[in-house]
């Protein structure tokens, strides 16, 4: 089965909206989802495919480079404060695993690499390194 260009588009900008939506990437799935809408739109009057990819590249880049304005700045390794999260997987010493923090799915890896977390166990967030927590279990954190 043969998609026009118009619905190939859609299909992937509603498909990098989705996701945005399951994995937080700093709104860069959003950006290029928007953009391939917006190209989707411009396939009606510009048949050629070839020019649409350029144009949606140029279009993403546009867009990230004005998203990175209204996004706070955060250094790598700072600390937050203290906010409660829950795991979803289990944290192996030095691995990475799942915790829901603010309503969202997130990568962790606990903030003492020797220790192991269970799964459905309140974490306290320590700090962020680009879009993984660090955290740390609540009965280290809370005597």
């Amino acid at each position: 089965m043969a998609f026009s260009p118009t619905v190939l588009w859609l299909l992937i900008g509603v498909g990098f909206c989705l996701v945005e939506l399951l994995l937080p990437t700093a709104f860069i799935s959003s950006v290029m989802g928007v953009s391939a809408l917006i190209v989707a739109l411009i396939s009606l009057v510009l048949p050629q495919l070839s020019w649409q990819i350029i144009l949606w590249m140029i279009i993403s880049v546009a867009l990230v480079v004005l998203v990175q304005r209204w996004v706070p700045k955060q250094k790598a390794s700072s600390l937050m404060d203290d906010v409660e999260a829950e795991t979803l997987t289990e944290i192996l010493p030095g691995k990475m695993g799942r915790v829901l923090y603010e309503g969202n799915s997130w990568q962790a890896r606990c903030g003492d690499e020797s220790l192991a977390i269970a799964p459905q166990q309140k974490v306290y967030v320590v700090g962020r390194k680009g879009n993984t927590l660090l955290i740390m279990p609540e009965n280290l954190l809370h005597h």
